[in-house]
């Protein structure tokens, strides 16, 4: 290891050149939107009964492409993923005041889908070495008004969804899942995300695969696809049925994919494979340069899972090497390291959350007499979560950067020499 001086101490940094930023976008992504543009239906979409009730030709293609990619019978493409988490959960028919659990650590998105349909949000701890929704947190949360568990498949990784699946159906309950992080993972014979009623994908420009902004859910419930491809498309204005089970929820909203997003997202998922094995080529090659580094872990691979490392999640166990994660983070951010993860967000402590204000000034829907449990959020709620933001969770986005060999032997190095200097921190601190 390095006894050099820190840069953060005004020594020479470990990583002296920017790493080449990952570019998602080539000649073929210009050449299928270029011959959108040319064919001049840029989309075909119509909020009414009929043919153009579907979307247009290459929406529907790459439909279909997705649902024979991931090993589904359906896919439905929306304008974000945001937009598809708020159809999974009005597509599973839900009533005011009903329970939906989930995980703090997401996107908050995650959670107000379910306010969209005047559900509550019901936060599980989280599993301190996964960081995915923890089973036996959610079991102890169960109440008469639960409905569902909304998984997050966080980082790159799938939950646990054998255990998750067995407390589904225990309870009558539905199983979503939001692997918006995970596309191409693997959760033993299977895609992540395809194992739940309702799962899917982010293609926002930052993720594995993109087209801008856009999304896709996945089901093998031809009943919920149905109802999803309603919701996306104004479905008060396409129902015929005066059944109020057909028409519960059917307040549809604009989530139409645009044709050029379309032809893009389908060129992309033809790049998922390869961009998957090389983040995990270059997370192999981290863990290795990392090895023997105290108090630090690595990321866990759970048991049947694969890991597309949206995320190279860590966590460092500042109590043994009397330094705090923010001493440590911030000399390897001065010795050059990009796209460091410090801690996460925790959804249950936003002020949306712990003042329960979301509909208007009067805390609806949980002062709504439809709401029959009191439910708090606040510090204290999912302990393990608050611990791992507070202290000692530590990522890297390799999503950032293409990570060639050299570039994983740079970070390794800086994160060698930061350890060697773990005295020099302790006695700023």
């Amino acid at each position: 290891m390095s006894t050099e001086t820190l840069a953060l101490f005004g020594g020479t940094p470990a990583i002296s050149r920017p790493l080449e930023l990952f570019k998602s976008i080539g000649e073929d992504e210009v050449v299928a939107a270029t011959n959108v543009i040319r064919g001049g239906v840029l989309s075909a979409y119509i909020g009414a009964p009929g043919e153009g009730f579907m979307g247009g030709e290459h929406v529907r293609a790459f439909e279909t492409k997705a649902a024979r990619y991931f090993g589904v019978e359906h896919a439905i493409a929306v304008n974000s993923w945001t937009s598809g988490l708020i159809a999974a959960v009005g597509a599973i028919g839900i009533e005011p005041g009903d329970e939906i659990i989930t995980t703090p650590w997401t996107m908050a998105a995650t959670a107000t889908a379910i306010l969209h349909f005047n559900g509550i949000p019901v936060f599980a701890d989280i599993d301190a070495q996964t960081f995915n929704i923890d089973p036996a947190s959610v079991e102890k949360l169960i109440t008469s008004r639960t409905r569902a568990i909304l998984a997050v498949d966080i980082f790159g990784q799938s939950a646990d969804m054998k255990a998750l699946r067995a407390i589904a159906d225990k309870h009558g309950l539905k199983l979503l899942t939001d692997t918006a992080q995970a596309p191409g993972a693997r959760y033993f014979d299977a895609y992540a995300g395809t194992q739940a009623d309702i799962g899917g994908y982010s293609l926002n420009y930052h993720k594995h695969i993109h087209c801008g902004e856009g999304g896709v859910l996945v089901t093998n419930d031809a009943g919920l696809a149905q109802r999803l491809r309603l919701l996306r498309n104004h479905a008060e204005a396409v129902i015929r049925s005066d059944d109020p089970q057909e028409l519960s929820n059917m307040l549809g909203y604009n989530f139409r994919m645009g044709e050029i997003e379309a032809a893009i997202a389908s060129v992309q998922l033809d790049k998922l494979a390869p961009r998957v094995q090389s983040r995990q080529r270059a997370a192999q090659e981290l863990t290795q340069g990392l090895q023997g580094l105290q108090g630090l872990t690595t990321p866990k691979i759970a048991e049947g899972c694969s890991h597309v490392y949206y995320v190279y999640g860590m966590t460092i166990d500042v109590d043994s090497l009397g330094v705090s994660r923010k001493a440590i983070a911030d000399a390897l951010k001065a010795e050059g390291v990009p796209g460091l993860v410090v801690g996460y967000q925790n959804l249950h402590l936003l002020p949306l959350f712990r003042n329960k204000i979301a509909y208007g000034s009067k805390g609806f829907p949980w002062t709504s007499p439809y709401c029959s449990n009191q439910q708090e959020y606040g510090p204290g709620l999912c302990p393990v979560a608050e611990d791992l933001h507070a202290r000692t969770f530590l990522g890297i986005n390799l999503c950032m950067n293409e990570y060639h060999a050299e570039d994983v032997a740079l970070v390794a190095l800086a994160f060698g020499k930061v350890w060697a200097q773990l005295d020099a921190l302790r006695d700023q601190q």
